[in-house]
């Protein structure tokens, strides 16, 4: 489960966020690349754009099911 404690700071506020257990694996990407993105500096995806459409805050919920480390979050 993704810890809000350790929250990747380049989260854009809202209800999903990425923590920085983050392993760079793009499945987030590659399911919702309307909110997820990748900090090439770190080497860290984090949600640059809170989804609004019932159909990106589907992919967005199939990213944080679908993550292997379960660091997607969602309040």
């Amino acid at each position: 489960m993704a810890d809000r404690e350790e929250i990747n700071p380049l989260n854009v506020a809202g209800q999903f966020y990425i923590d920085l257990s983050c392993i760079d694996c793009d499945l987030c990407r590659e399911i919702a690349p309307n909110t997820f993105t990748r900090d090439d500096e770190e080497g860290l995806s984090y949600v640059y754009k809170q989804p609004e459409s019932i159909e990106e805050i589907a992919l967005a919920m199939e990213a944080l099911n679908s993550c292997p480390t379960e660091t997607i979050g969602c309040d």
